[in-house]
Parts: C-alpha cells; sequence; structure tokens
C-alpha cells in the first residue's frame, strides 16, 4: 500500500484516477491520496476507487512551519478524515487566499527584473489547480528563460532569489487541530527532510505530540536503513502509530515509484489499519 502520494491537483502529474489504476496494476492493496493543502482531487479519487475495486484513503498534506531552531517547515500529513468537514474548508480557505497573494507578488518580481512572466501564464500551466513554484518553473522553461527547471529554482524561485516571496503558513498546532476536527488522523511526513539533528526531531516530536500527532512516517522513498530504524525509535519513544509512503509524484519525481520508492520500498497494510482505528477515535 501507499499512504503518500500526489495527482496533478497539486503537483503530481497523474490523475486522481490514474493513481488509482497504476496501483491496481501494481499490486496494492489500499493507496491515500494526500496532495499538498487541497482536496480537489479526493471526489475522483474516490469514485475511482469503487470503478477499479481499490480501497482509497482520503488524505491531505499541510504544510506549517516549526518556530524553533532554524524554523524548519514541516509537513503534517492527514489520513482518514471527512473531506466535506467545515473545519477542513475553513482551512484549506485561509491556505488558498495566502497563495493567491504570494503568487501575485512572485509573478510581479519576476516581471520587476525583466522576465516576461504573468500569473495568467502560470495558472494555465497549473490546468486549474494549486500554483506552485513548479508551475513558475515551468513557464521559464517553456520561455526559455532557463536552460533547465533546475536553474529556474537557483536563479529565481528558491530563498534568497529575486523571485521568491516566503509562504504564509498554518501553524503545526491548527493543522492538526483541523485534521481531528474532520475525523482523520495526523502524521509527521518525512522527518528527515528538516534539517535536524536527532536531537532536534525528538524536540519536533514532543512538541507536536503536546498537540495531539497521531503519527509519523517510518517507512519513506529516500530513507536509509540507520534512519529507518532512528524514526522507528522515535516512534517508539513517543507512542506515535508508524506510517509510510513513497511520496510519488510521477514524472516530477521520476525516481520515485508508486508504492516501492526507489525500488526498496514496501508499506505493510497493517499500518494502515491501526491508524484506521485511531480515525475511529478521533470521530
Amino acid at each position: 500500500m501507499d499512504l503518500h502520494t500526489h495527482s496533478y491537483c497539486s503537483d503530481g502529474t497523474f490523475s486522481p484516477e490514474g493513481l488509482v489504476i497504476l496501483a491496481k496494476k501494481q499490486g496494492l492493496r489500499a493507496i491515500a491520496l494526500t496532495d499538498h493543502d487541497t482536496t480537489d482531487g479526493l471526489t475522483l479519487f474516490r469514485e475511482a476507487g469503487e470503478k477499479h475495486g481499490m480501497e482509497t484513503i482520503c488524505g491531505i498534506e499541510f504544510a506549517a512551519l516549526w518556530e524553533h531552531r532554524h524554523q524548519p517547515e514541516i509537513h503534517i500529513v492527514g489520513l482518514g478524515f471527512s473531506p466535506n468537514a467545515p473545519a477542513l474548508a475553513s482551512a484549506l480557505t485561509e491556505i488558498k487566499e495566502s497563495r493567491d497573494r504570494r503568487n501575485e507578488k512572485m509573478a510581479a518580481q519576476l516581471r520587476a527584473i525583466g522576465l516576461p512572466v504573468t500569473l495568467e501564464e502560470v495558472a494555465k500551466n497549473a490546468g486549474g489547480q494549486i500554483i506552485t513554484r513548479a508551475h513558475f518553473a515551468n513557464v521559464l522553461l517553456q520561455k526559455h528563460l532557463v536552460p533547465d527547471r533546475a536553474a529556474a529554482f537557483s536563479r529565481y524561485l528558491s530563498p534568497g532569489c529575486p523571485g521568491y516571496v516566503a509562504r504564509e503558513f498554518l501553524t503545526p498546532k491548527l493543522c492538526i487541530d483541523t485534521i481531528h476536527a474532520a475525523g482523520g488522523v495526523a502524521v509527521l511526513a518525512h522527518p528527515t527532510l528538516y534539517g535536524l539533528e536527532e536531537n532536534g526531531l525528538r524536540e519536533l516530536c514532543r512538541e507536536l505530540c503536546g498537540f495531539g500527532l497521531d503519527g509519523i512516517e517510518c517507512f519513506y522513498s529516500t530513507y536509509t536503513p540507520a534512519q529507518t530504524k532512528q524514526i522507528l525509535r522515535l516512534a517508539e519513544e513517543f507512542h506515535l502509530l508508524p506510517s509510510g509512503g513513497s511520496d510519488f509524484h510521477g514524472d516530477n519525481k521520476p525516481d520515485i515509484q508508486l508504492g516501492r520508492g526507489k525500488g526498496n520500498l514496501s508499506i505493510p497494510y497493517s499500518l494502515w489499519e491501526a491508524l484506521r482505528e485511531k480515525t475511529q477515535k478521533n470521530k
């Protein structure tokens, strides 16, 4: 199974149904769609699950700012919630409005340094879905303003670059509270990616557990065996349920396979069984 995937409703390249079809083809028992800060694909995703006989799990990946250490952006995955919950709708509206403000500023800053990029062009590239820096990079590449997507980020779209605008974030507590209010479980995603040493990860887990964090991703595409053991120890220390996922993005992360990561990932269905049991307590 796979509890961390993305469709073209955020920054993946597969449709929600395409993910289900691929999961079925690869013999997965269940799959969660966890697009960034949106639930737009979940209706099609669930319909595809019924159509193709695949267990589908409603998910989302929230971004938050942890205001300690070097203030890293952290990600919290919600699983098994009701996508129509009022609390979820309120949080998503707040996120959309902050994204709109940011995108307008980024387009204006790129034009100010002589790069003819309009928000309309970026929105068209995004296909009417959430606009991310990846879509700005695509437009820069399509207009031959950069040699490749990596250059778009390194020259213009990363912190410290002229086209970059910092995001406005929800707090970690609000992310967790929103997921719980919608009846789901909150899971800390890929904790090894935040640039924290072991004591920093322990401090992060301690604070998030105080807000009601339910789980942590113990199995992930880029973990080394040593990192998997480290995160499993954290899960045990803080009584967090283990989760896992590939973070599949289709062609945007071509080295990551659905359900298999870089080829050696295997996520047991029992992880979802334990998490699903916890959702019943959160409802």
